[in-house]
């Protein structure tokens, strides 16, 4: 019997979402072969029917097409659901695949929002997040654009994403931030130290991107794996061969958590981010509908003090390998 789907509140602005969302990324960007839109149409009604309420998309992945997969799926349930999408890259203008800077500049951000609106056919976007903090546009300007658009009926709520404390404090003093979107799972932990109780603090939720390792906490990647050449886990530096097998004892000691719970590695990994707070909602993305069914069975998975104990004990014995970006990117994080 399935059981019903939670729902969580992303901090006190009033946003209520399932306890587990669907990140739409994967469907056509990044992780090597892209759905066909029908497909990725047929798996975001799946997510529905199963109780998933919150989708997450933005301008950057396709780029653009991702939106319009996503807008098109979902028309049918809109007072139902909540699309969550992202502004801030600056795109090509030639209209490849790759960004060529970081732009939120007031201006850009609303002619962003034009077109996210248009693509994701809805009269207002539920979540706006700026995608990565821009070091050349003062955070109190960024918030005051998304304050213009909420203003204006076209935006509900605010978010940023990959932003430290300091400057979720500057934004959320303009204009108070509805939910932190950034990685965060059992192999990606710098988010506790500062961001979780700046979060708690303020009463700004928490979207956990990538809660599954981008597939490692799966456990069906190994130090065998290859991945496709489009596939930019190949840039990865925890990606490579040897951090892999260095990384594998993590996966060993959630595998045998499952065990004991009946539970895969990968429902573990969710049910453990669901415990760390009731304000936390991680957005595991699929391609597949019975990755999507075992992904949102984490909701029905308890874990008992001794458990997470357990899994506390072992996460912090193990060092992981590998810097989580390329250096080049890693510098867009935590600002």
């Amino acid at each position: 019997m399935e059981a019903k789907m939670e729902k969580r509140k992303l901090g006190s602005t009033g946003l209520e979402v399932s306890a587990i969302g669907l990140g739409c990324m994967g469907l056509n960007f990044s992780y090597g072969k892209a759905l066909e839109k029908q497909e990725a149409i047929s798996l975001l009604h799946s997510a529905v029917e199963r109780g998933v309420t919150f989708f997450d998309t933005a301008e950057m992945y396709g780029p653009l097409t991702n939106e319009e997969f996503v807008g098109e799926a979902l028309a049918p349930f809109r007072d139902q659901v909540v699309i969550a999408t992202k502004f801030g890259f600056e795109l090509d203008p030639n209209g490849g695949p790759k960004w060529v800077g970081l732009n939120s500049r007031p201006e850009n951000i609303k002619k962003v929002a034009e077109g996210s609106l248009k693509r994701l056919k809805v009269d207002a976007i539920d979540l706006f997040y700026q995608h990565r903090v821009d070091p050349n546009v003062p955070i109190e300007d960024v918030a005051g654009a998304v304050k213009d658009l909420i203003q204006e009926g076209k935006v509900k709520h605010f978010g940023l994403s990959e932003a430290g404390g300091q400057t979720i404090r500057r934004a959320h003093a303009v204009q108070p931030v509805a939910a932190l979107q950034s990685e965060y799972s059992l192999w990606t932990r710098n988010v506790e130290e500062e961001v979780i109780p700046t979060l708690e603090e303020l009463g700004i939720g928490f979207v956990a991107y990538s809660p599954l390792g981008r597939g490692f906490l799966t456990g069906k990647i190994n130090g065998n794996t290859t991945f496709d050449s489009t596939d930019f886990r190949n840039t990865l530096p925890r990606f490579t061969p040897e951090a892999r097998q260095a990384n594998q004892a993590l996966l060993d000691s959630l595998s045998k958590i499952g065990e004991k719970k009946k539970a895969t590695p990968a429902q573990i990994a969710l049910a453990w981010l669901l415990a760390q707070k009731p304000w936390i909602v991680p957005i595991p993305g699929t391609t597949k509908l019975h990755r999507l069914e075992e992904n949102l069975g984490a909701v029905n998975i308890e874990l008992t003090t001794d458990d997470l104990l357990e899994i506390e004990t072992a996460s912090t014995r193990i060092k992981i390998e590998g810097a989580r970006y390329p250096e080049s990117l890693e510098q867009l994080t935590g600002r």
